[in-house]
């Protein structure tokens, strides 16, 4: 068994569904508190002891490679004025060199063309797929957990967490099967199904492990849902040869791809905020007392 030693973030996505905000910054640099919301994704990839990170990028997206380079500039004005605290925090937050690869995806074909889209740098090694859009808090971070079951079972991995069973119609949900601690064999997924006819309620919440055999899935993979090459048909086609596993994660979950999940985020990691959060949860409770 190969170690995980990469990780995918797609990060081409439009972010349609918070515009206007998007129209000029790219959603995974949305502010969190006081962070672009991928750095906290790049965080739990380094935390889980992924060695490099593959972005793959579209138009307009220029911004994140920007934000993990050197700023000569403005760390040449920030010496001159003496502030060495930020530029302690600029130097936290650089990755080592040579640890990180951008890449492009040309159109807008779906997730699984996107994961596609870094199969070079991918190779014959299993990867991590982390949505940027998905903020998981938890202690470890979702990934390093992951990887420790990986480490244990090999095969595909899965982060599942439990919903609503009202609810089990918004997401991808799994087909489980035997089950150990918070551990269950994967029979299937189904993508948004009736609540009568839901196998499970536990969703699917964009973290996966994956062996490098999906790659030559996805590369004759037919369109699926809304005319794109949907990562869910290959991994389907994959668990016919190999084991999936679903792992329900020690953490919360926040959809920074909407809006009200963009505010839970906000208001969550401002309150856990190692600095700001009494003070944080302070103004959120006076906000609310108006």
């Amino acid at each position: 068994m190969k170690p995980l030693r990469k990780a995918v973030l797609p990060v081409a996505g439009l972010g349609t569904r918070v515009l206007p905000a998007t129209k000029s910054i790219p959603k995974e640099m949305l502010p969190v508190v006081d962070r672009p919301a991928v750095q906290y994704v790049v965080d739990e990839a380094f935390e889980a002891g992924i060695e490099h990170i593959i972005f793959v990028t579209g138009r307009a997206k220029s911004a994140i490679e920007d934000y993990f380079d050197r700023a000569f500039e403005l760390e040449t004005i920030l010496q001159g004025k003496g502030k060495d605290d930020a530029l302690k925090t600029l130097a936290a937050i650089l990755p080592e060199p040579g640890t990180m690869s951008f890449v492009r995806q040309q159109a807008p074909l779906g997730l699984g063309h996107a994961i596609w889209c870094a199969r070079d740098i991918i190779g014959d090694e299993p990867f991590a797929v982390l949505l940027p859009d998905v903020l998981i808090q938890g202690q470890p971070g979702c990934l390093a957990q992951m990887t420790r079951i990986y480490e244990q079972h090999g095969g595909n991995i899965i982060a599942v967490d439990e919903v609503p069973k009202a609810e089990v119609d918004k997401y991808g949900v799994i087909d489980p099967g035997a089950k150990t601690g918070r551990l269950s064999e994967m029979r299937g997924m189904v993508e948004k199904p009736a609540i009568d006819a839901a196998p499970s309620n536990l969703k699917i919440t964009g973290r996966y492990i994956l062996q490098p055999e999906i790659i030559d899935l996805l590369e004759n993979q037919e369109t699926g849902a809304g005319g794109e090459v949907q990562l869910t048909d290959a991994m389907v086609r994959l668990m016919q040869e190999q084991p999936f596993h679903a792992y329900e994660y020690d953490g919360t979950d926040f959809d920074c791809g909407n809006r009200l999940g963009y505010l839970r985020a906000i208001a969550h990691y401002a309150i856990n905020h190692k600095d700001l959060g009494a003070k944080a949860r302070t103004v959120l409770e006076n906000a609310l007392s108006h």
